[in-house]
């Protein structure tokens, strides 16, 4: 009951130790969980163990013996030892020591005290709790109104880990009593979320229930906090529920964010509040006042002076909420103790708050007592304030003036007395004197000249008593100044009347005080007064005169002070002395300029600047003053000069202000230069001069100097920088105008000087920065100087900190133009940084300053800043776009927007660009920041275009996408404003959801989720009903994004996130409550909740998986229970799926048929009576589109149901489906054939036997349009069930005669199924090909068209395998045609396959290869086609790959085609091998050097095998590559390889190879010098080969020649000698006469040289140039080979007999005379040297030849008989074996005469037992060629000698035939001079 609660809750509270559970430590919280006896705390067994001593053992003192390190490692041993057998043991602890013990059970004691204390607080707390929760539950109502007070007990103790949890529960509790306080609680179910939202945002850490922990706190607190804003006024309980939340959130900010905003409109909305008729928890005396005002109170003092209007506002609003007036509640102590204290508060702003707030508590405030100034701690804050207060009450009470007076100087009295020291009774100091407490007496000084204007004239002189001697002679300076201006102002104020009074009183004292120390100060401020006095009199009173001479004397006392005020004195005085000022001036000049005395210059200086005040300006001239101080400045001799000068001129400027300005600029030059002075005194007046001269000019005096300052910078001379520099800093000291003026100038020039090469120019430049700092007045600035200008100095590394320090700090003052221009440079440069963070805090910054400063101060940064600021808007980072957005924001609503249209079209360009959707999204937040600042009339001008922009069709998606981002922003920045615009948005939202560019749909779902968002109430009248239609659009996209905003509306009903994860184990698991769905049901109605709910749910069968998924999620999050939901929405949904079943949309069709399989699978037996009757009727509805949606409902039903259910309703389907299969319309059919193969898996077999049967009958109707029908429909069937229809269609499709096309139409769609059967439908296509290809000819090419259907739909490995093993063993086959089907099938399956036939390219390729010895043209061009369209297939790594593929094959091929090697398939005209060259080709390009090699070798070849005609087309495709290959620098067997092939292409086509011959020449020449033999050889062939199509061979020859003779390699020599053989055999007879002479002399050279190969082959050019030559020089070359030289080295012989047997060799032996031909061989047949013998020999064998060949008789005369006679016969084994050799290759082509061979008979059948098994082998050889012309040779023969020769000839020869057959003698070549390889 109501009278009970506050019992129990005082009960509760006061159980509660607030300060006790404060206290309990973690540690302590531990101990508590600890159970009991067991330790926590174990570090003290380990500080026992560490403070005992360890024992060592005993440890001998280290000797050459026993090492201490040696010790310690063997103890550190069996300790190791010790611990690893315990281990094994099975000791898992430690034995303890006793003192270890001992020490366990003190703290085991210990800690259960603390357990036991902590156990019985926690009863006690939790006990209270309790009590509270139960008054909570039992009287919701009743709490109310003791909620605040007892949250505000509990409060502090939510970071207690002692009672957090508990308080949760709490919480939790009390939340229920001000639950229906909350505006929109009926509605918004996030209310749920408050209690936590309070709990977590006050203690991160507190343990909530698990449904609020999975959300952070981030979020919790920006989503509830948002809607808290939007939310009307609460009452006072419900606010003081969530005020610490408030608290917590508004403390953490440090800079006015918008969770800052929105935390202080909430606060602020209550401070007015009133209480309503007589519900004492309507008004504010609930409210928690204390609280509130010292939150305010600290938000005024922390943030910046926009805060704190609007903040000082809300306070005074709260103070009249406690005024006591009606409605109004009553402030209380704790409340008034806040407003008192923070009267003394530093900030003005918050003192003045303060002040009008108390003014409205008037009626209701106690009386005070006064404090007391000597004894209270009294703020110097109060003190400074006091004065003025004093005056302005003074001014309302003007009686009271002289009693203020006097109670002032009374109080000094008694401030002024200063206890002496306690002395003991020998005089030493017990205790020394108090502190002087000065301030108090500081403050009456001020209070008296605040009270000068009130004063009477009766207290003139009373008060200058009391000022002289007692105030003037205070022992505390500040005092005495303070006093001394008191005097000064009341003399300014009241002196002109009381001159006769004070003068003769001052000349009193000045008279008769005594000349001691106490007196000094006294005696000055006296004097000063007297000089304030003489202001008053006449200039012709005679007191004047002795007065100025007082002061002038007085200026030469060391006070600062003194002098200035005598300074201060002088000017009305000077015009009275005019006539003895010239001599002034020059006492005061060489006083100045040449004194000793510091402080007498000093004053001197000022005196002379208080003269010239007084005369005038002009009286610098008239006195030569300035000539003066210039010629002294310039002196460079005695720096007391320039000091003295810069003195004056420092007084001057001080004196004289402006009026001295004109001077400056030609003091600007002198004052450079004594900034760099050698003297440390002059540097020093040099510094106080410029910061005089700078701090007394007018802005067109900064305009004069800036310019001569900023030059100096440009000189080289590092002293004019130094000076310059420092004039700069000096300027700091400008007034403020002319400093926000100058500073942007000189900050940025500074900078540049802090770069300079000479370190004292850099230290200048930091120092006038320093300087700059200094006179910072914003005192927030001014702590962080140092850090700012390390940011200037060193920006790569400190200005993050920097704009860190900047962001933490919180301004309480406006910042002035001096932190400007420190600040703005620092932001500037930060623009650039490559850090993110960096570029984002100085954005942040930048949207500060605006709210910091005045703007004129940050006009002259504007231009700077603006490019930085764009960059940053377009940032690709979002919180760096959003913070300049934001800053850009600030600078609009700060500067307005006349100097912001470039900005704002700059804007409105990147919002269209069409690269960036960065930039887009960048300025639409800009644009948005900009128009909020401008405000709602802005917006008005430009919401048209906006929306006309994005609704028109035909705009450019990037524009269009632009303008959308705008709608995401724009209701962020502008909040509520922007509600009156939501309606005309939501159209083109909705429009682009559909649009055909991607990114537009998305951001047009994220401008509709803002705005469901941000505007839910106005989002469910207007945007549901667009929802509705969208979720059976046609779009899938359109579809998602309704379904995602319906989900977004839904959620902020029930105020849940919808970010929980939503998967459980069963389809139907949901997590809505049914609060949750009374809720939707409150907000939506009835007919529009089924309507959403109806659509949601057949969106969870959506065709798209991100349509289900998103709908799935949501279903599960707001719907309760799936089965009831259905059922309450069955009627709605049913006309909802039958409309989707005849819709036109395929997509809505399917989407129906899922959602009624889905409701089947649900609901059964229900639906499925009243269902199937509709989709019954549906199949014969003419609609085809409702045909279709029946046939996929049905499919979805079968697929639902089960079995037993699906043969209850078999009779009626079957039929149904078999109808439906032949239907008309494909679509329907395409259904058709889902619904069968669900048919078939409820009911087995039966579904084919009744249905397949007849469709199969179909096929062959007349009715072509059925049959076409039937056949579609089979087809359907087929690719849905292929696996069961395949095996039972395949018998009845492969029946003769064959239906090619219903074979081809089925079996396309039968898939992997068709494997099994594929070779036996190839076959009947085969069979039917080859049928048809001579009887029908369009028969056939409709056949081929139908196979060509079967190949191409197989797709998979095993089918292509199957295809092409089957057709190649077909084109093996006799009959011609079936390989001609054979090869056109495996044409068009690899022409049209997408299956990677490449793979098999090794057995394709040797298949085809083969096929092209066919000699059919038809089949091998089909062959050669085939092979060209695989390789083109091929990558470049497979074509690499198969070179030796390809090798293989023209290997095997070529092997089976010998005798002729001429394939027909590569002779085809046009294509030769163009189909493999491609392969070839890549390999000699890209690949490896073993892969060029083969591929090199592999194309000889292939060349070797193709004719010349057709290798024509190919040569300079084949030929380039080859050229290429050979200029690299490859190993020698890729080059021979290559140069063997072109040797080869060169026999085959040399002519057509003529457009490469110089390349071929080039590369071949070089190639000579090669440093591979084989190499070399094959190069000299490949000479020899275009030297016979050259047409100019005398370059070549020469080329050749040179070589030959002038290379010093022999083995170059050679070969080089070898292309010149091949040149002059091929092409002598080209040669002109000069090369043949230079030939013939050089060859006749080294023939008859000492190196044998190169005589032997120089020999053989010779005897082949010999062909060449012609008479007479002919007769000279016979000359000399047949001439026999007697005298001569054998070499010479051997070169001559070698030559004449090539030149016999090459021409007729008539050509060189035969009678003395044979004269010379029998000569060198007979020499005793076996090269010459052997040349002779092998002469022999070339003259019998040609004899043979001419018929000449005898062909061996008897002096050839008798040489070759003893030539077989000689000691040489290699003469003998060489002589067989000549007698056998003389008789290759035509025998020798019977009676000749029989003169070499008996030798070479004796030869033919010679112990030599080479000659022996050699003379069988030889006998048998010799004697087996034919079978009358040998008869011949064996008449002519005895009969037991001929017996041994005959018996000889039959065994040599048995061993090496009848062709002897075929290989048989003698001529050494020819290199072979």
């Amino acid at each position: 009951p109501d009278p009970l609660i506050p019992k129990l809750v005082e009960f509760a509270v006061g159980c509660v130790d607030v300060d006790a559970i404060r206290a309990v430590t973690r540690d302590n919280y531990e101990i508590m969980q600890t159970p009991e006896g067991q330790l926590y705390d174990k570090s003290v067994i380990e500080k026992v163990a560490q403070s005992q001593p360890t024992t060592k053992g005993n440890i001998k003192r280290e000797n050459k013996t026993y090492s201490y390190k040696e010790q310690m490692a063997e103890l550190e041993l069996r300790e190791e030892l010790r611990k690893k057998k315990e281990r094994e043991s099975g000791k898992t602890e430690p034995e303890l020591t006793s003192k270890q013990k001992e020490v366990i059970d003190a703290q085991l004691e210990k800690e259960s005290r603390i357990r036991g204390r902590l156990l019985a607080l926690y009863r006690r707390f939790s006990t209270s709790v309790d009590v509270i929760i139960s008054c909570v539950r039992g009287n919701p109502c009743g709490f109310r109104r003791y909620l605040p007070a007892t949250l505000r007990t509990f409060e502090s103790l939510n970071q207690s880990l002692l009672s957090s949890e508990k308080l949760v529960a709490l919480w939790a509790a009390s939340f229920n009593s001000v639950r229906d306080d909350f505006p929109g609680s009926e509605l918004i179910a996030s209310l749920d979320a408050v209690p936590y939202f309070v709990v977590r945002v006050v203690n991160r850490d507190a343990r909530v229930p698990a449904r609020w922990a999975d959300e952070s706190v981030d979020s919790l607190r920006t989503r509830v906090l948002s809607w808290l804003h939007r939310t009307r006024r609460m009452t006072a309980p419900a606010f003081a529920f969530i005020f610490p939340a408030l608290r917590r959130i508004v403390s953490d900010c440090r800079y006015p964010s918008p969770e800052f905003h929105h935390a202080m409109g909430i606060i602020g909305s209550h401070c007015g509040l009133r209480a309503v008729s007589n519900d004492p928890t309507s008004g504010p005396s609930l409210l928690p006042s204390a609280d509130m005002m010292s939150l305010l109170c600290d938000v005024i003092g922390r943030f910046p002076p926009v805060v704190q209007q609007a903040m000082g506002a809300h306070l005074v609003e709260l103070c009249v909420s406690f005024s006591g007036e009606d409605g109004c509640g009553t402030l209380e102590t704790p409340a008034l103790s806040i407003l008192l204290s923070n009267l003394l508060h530093a900030i003005p702003s918050v003192r003045r708050s303060v002040l009008q707030g108390l003014l409205h508590l008037d009626s209701v405030l106690p009386d005070l007592p006064a404090p007391d100034p000597a004894t209270d701690d009294v703020s110097d804050v109060a003190r400074v304030s006091g004065p003025p207060a004093l005056a302005a009450a003074v001014s309302d009470h003007p009686d009271r003036i002289v009693s203020t007076v006097d109670a002032i100087k009374s109080l000094y009295s008694e401030l002024n007395v200063l206890a002496p020291p306690i002395l003991d009774h020998m005089g030493r100091v017990v205790m020394e004197s108090p502190t002087d407490v000065w301030k108090p007496r500081v403050a009456l000084a001020n209070a008296l000249n605040k009270l000068t204007s009130y004063l009477v004239d009766d207290q003139i002189e009373d008060l200058f008593d009391f000022f002289v001697p007692t105030a003037l002679g205070d022992r505390q300076s500040e005092v005495r100044q303070s006093m001394m201006d008191a005097a000064v102002a009341i003399i300014s104020e009241h002196g002109a009347n009381h001159v006769d009074i004070l003068h003769p009183k001052f000349n009193e004292f000045l008279k008769e005080a005594p000349q001691t120390a106490f007196y000094d100060s006294i005696h000055q401020g006296v004097v000063v007064l007297m000089g304030s006095l003489a202001k008053h009199l006449d200039r012709e009173d005679e007191r004047v005169r002795p007065i100025v001479a007082v002061l002038i004397d007085m200026l030469s006392t060391p006070s600062q002070k003194v002098q200035e005020a005598v300074a201060e004195c002088l000017p009305p005085l000077i015009p009275t002395i005019k006539d003895e000022c010239p001599g002034l001036v020059r006492k005061l000049l060489c006083l100045l300029l040449d004194g000793e005395n510091y402080g007498e210059r000093k004053g001197a200086a000022y005196g002379l600047a208080g003269i010239v005040k007084g005369l005038g300006i002009i009286s610098l001239k008239q006195f030569n003053i300035m000539s003066s101080l210039t010629e002294a400045i310039q002196d460079k001799k005695q720096f007391r000069h320039r000091e003295g000068s810069l003195f004056a001129l420092e007084m001057l400027c001080q004196m004289l202000g402006r009026l001295f300005e004109p001077y400056v600029v030609h003091v600007i030059p002198q004052l450079l230069l004594c900034f760099g002075d050698s003297n440390q005194y002059v540097r020093v007046a040099a510094d106080d001069t410029a910061k005089a001269v700078m701090s007394k000019l007018s802005a067109p005096g900064v305009k004069l100097v800036l310019p001569s300052l900023l030059r100096a910078l440009e000189e080289d001379s590092w002293r004019t920088k130094v000076g310059s520099v420092d004039l700069l800093g000096a300027m700091a000291y400008c007034a403020p105008k002319q400093l926000s003026s100058c500073l942007p100038t000189i900050v940025p020039k500074l900078m540049t000087v802090l770069t300079d090469s000479h370190t004292k120019v850099q230290d200048a430049g930091n120092q006038a920065l320093k300087q700059i700092g200094s006179v910072i007045k914003n005192p927030e600035i001014q702590a962080i100087v140092g850090t700012l200008l390390d940011a200037l100095t060193n920006p790569v590394s400190k200005t993050g900190n920097c704009l860190q320090i900047l962001l933490d700090t919180q301004f309480v003052h406006f910042v002035d133009a001096a932190s400007l221009a420190l600040i703005m440079p620092v932001v500037e440069k930060s623009f650039t940084d490559r850090s993110s963070e960096v570029r984002k805090m100085a954005a942040q910054i930048v949207g500060n300053m605006y709210s910091l400063t005045e703007q004129k101060d940050l006009a002259p940064y504007l231009a700077s800043i603006k490019p930085g600021l764009k960059q940053s808007v377009v940032d690709p980072l979002p919180e760096v776009r959003s913070a300049a957005a934001h800053a850009l924001g600030a600078m609009v609503k700060g500067m307005g927007e006349e100097g912001f249209q470039d900005t704002l079209e700059w804007l409105f360009d990147a919002l269209v660009r069409e690269q960036s959707s960065i930039d887009r999204a960048g300025a639409a937040q800009g644009l948005s920041e900009v128009f909020a600042a401008l405000g709602v009339s802005k917006l008005d001008e430009w919401m048209d275009k906006f929306v006309e922009i994005t609704s028109t069709e035909g705009i450019p998606s990037h524009v269009k996408d632009g303008y959308l981002m705008l709608f995401i922003f724009l209701p962020s920045t502008f909040g509520d404003k922007f509600v009156p615009y939501v309606g005309n948005i939501i159209a083109p939202i909705l429009s682009c959801l559909a649009d055909e560019t991607e990114f537009v749909r998305e951001t047009a779902l994220r401008a509709g989720q803002r705005i469901v968002g941000s505007y839910t109430d106005t989002a469910i009248q207007i945007l549901l009903p667009r929802l509705e239609a969208g979720l059976f659009d046609a779009n899938w996209r359109i579809r998602l994004s309704s379904v995602e905003l319906l989900g977004d509306v839904l959620f902020h009903i029930l105020g849940v996130t919808g970010k929980m994860t939503t998967e459980v184990a069963q389809e139907d698991d949901t997590f809505g409550t049914e609060k949750s769905s009374q809720v939707i049901l409150n907000a939506l109605g009835t007919e529009r909740r089924n309507r959403v709910l109806a659509g949601l749910y057949m969106c969870r069968c959506d065709v798209s998986l991100q349509v289900r998924q998103s709908a799935n999620h949501i279903w599960k999050v707001v719907v309760v229970n799936t089965g009831r939901t259905l059922k309450e929405i069955l009627s709605t949904l049913f006309a909802l799926l039958l409309g989707c079943l005849a819709s036109s949309s395929l997509d809505k069709r399917q989407i129906a048929a899922r959602t009624l399989g889905d409701l089947a699978r649900k609901l059964g037996d229900r639906i499925l009576p009243e269902i199937v009757p509709i989709l019954e009727r549906g199949l014969a509805s003419e609609d085809a589109d409702q045909r279709q949606g029946v046939c996929i409902g049905l499919s979805e039903i079968l697929a639902s149901t089960s079995r037993d259910q699906v043969l209850a309703y078999t009779d009626n389907l079957i039929p149904t489906v078999r109808s439906a299969l032949r239907d008309p319309l494909d679509t329907v059919r395409v259904a058709a054939a889902d619904t069968f193969d669900h048919l078939h898996a409820a009911v087995g077999g039966r579904a084919m036997e009744e249905i397949l049967p007849a469709l199969l009958g179909s096929i062959s109707d007349s009715d072509t349009e059925l049959a076409a029908y039937s056949l579609d429909g089979l087809r359907r069937v087929m690719a849905v069930k292929s696996r069961v229809v395949l095996p039972f269609l395949v018998p009845y499709l492969t029946r003769s005669p064959i239906n090619t096309k219903a074979l081809s139409f089925l079996t396309s769609v039968a898939g992997d199924s068709l494997n099994k059967h594929l070779s036996r439908i190839l076959s009947a296509f085969v069979d039917a090909l080859t049928e048809s290809i001579v009887v029908d000819e369009e028969e056939y090419k409709e056949r081929l068209i139908d196979c060509k259907a079967l190949v191409l739909s197989v797709r998979d490995e095993s089918g292509t395998l199957i295809i092409i093993e089957d057709m190649l063993e077909g084109i093996k086959s006799e009959n011609s045609d079936r390989r001609m089907v054979a090869m056109t099938i495996l044409f068009t399956f690899c022409a049209g396959t997408d299956c990677n036939i490449t793979e098999h390219y090794f057995i394709l390729c040797k298949a085809l290869i083969k096929a092209f010895t066919n000699k059919e043209e038809r089949f091998i061009s089909l062959a050669s086609d085939t092979l060209n369209l695989l390789t083109k297939q091929l990558t470049q790594g497979q074509m690499i790959q198969h070179i030796s593929s390809l090798r293989q094959s023209i290997h095997y091929v070529c092997g089976s085609a010998k005798p002729s090697r001429i394939l027909p398939g590569l002779s085809l005209l046009k294509k030769g091998i163009n189909p493999v060259f491609p392969v070839l080709r890549e390999g000699l390009q890209n690949g490896s050097p073993d892969y060029k090699e083969q591929a090199a070798l592999c194309l000889s070849e292939f060349i070797e095998a193709t004719s010349s005609e057709a290798l024509k087309p190919s040569v300079i495709t084949i030929t380039g590559p080859l050229i290429r290959v050979l200029g690299d620098r490859y190993g020698p067997s890729i080059k021979s390889a290559v140069l063997q092939t072109l040797n080869l292409l060169l026999d085959k086509v040399g002519v057509t190879l003529k457009p490469f011959l110089p390349q071929l020449q080039t590369t071949l020449l070089r190639a000579l010098n090669d440093a591979n033999r084989g190499v070399r050889l094959h190069a000299a062939g490949g000479v020899a080969r275009i030297a016979a199509i050259h047409t100019r061979v005398d370059p070549l020859a020469t080329e050749l020649h040179n070589l030959a003779r002038n290379n010093e390699d022999m083995s170059v020599k050679e070969t080089s000698l070898h292309a010149l053989r091949g040149l002059i055999s091929g092409a002598g007879g080209k040669l002109g006469d000069p090369v043949k002479r230079t030939l013939r002399a050089t060859l006749w050279e080294l023939a008859r040289g000492e190196a044998d190969w190169v005589r032997i082959y120089a020999a053989g050019c010779l005897g082949a140039l010999t062909a060449h030559i012609e008479d007479p020089e002919l007769s000279g070359v016979a000359a000399d080979l047949v001439g026999l030289a007697a005298g001569s080295d054998w070499f010479v012989n051997h070169g001559a007999a070698t030559a004449l047997y090539v030149a016999l060799k090459e021409a007729a032996p008539s050509r060189l005379g035969e009678e003395l031909v044979e004269p010379a061989l029998v000569g060198y047949a007979s020499s005793d040297r076996v090269p010459v013998c052997s040349a002779g020999l092998r002469g022999f064998a070339f003259l019998l030849r040609r004899r043979l060949e001419s018929d000449t008789s005898p062909v061996v005369s008897p002096a050839v008989g008798r040489c070759l006679n003893a030539a077989l016969v000689h000691s040489s084994t290699e003469v003998r074996s060489l002589t067989c050799q000549v007698l056998e290759f003389a008789v290759q082509d035509s025998p020798l005469p019977p009676a000749e061979v029989r003169l070499l008979l008996k030798s070479l059948f004796n030869a033919a037992k010679d112990r030599s098994v080479v000659v022996k082998s050699s003379a069988e050889t030889a006998l048998v060629a010799m004697v087996t012309g034919d079978e009358e040779q040998l008869d011949s023969v064996c008449r002519l000698v005895d009969a037991n020769l001929a017996d041994a000839v005959r018996e000889t020869v039959k065994r040599v035939r048995s061993r090496i057959g009848v062709d002897v003698g075929l290989s048989v070549d003698i001529d050494e001079t020819a290199i072979r390889l």
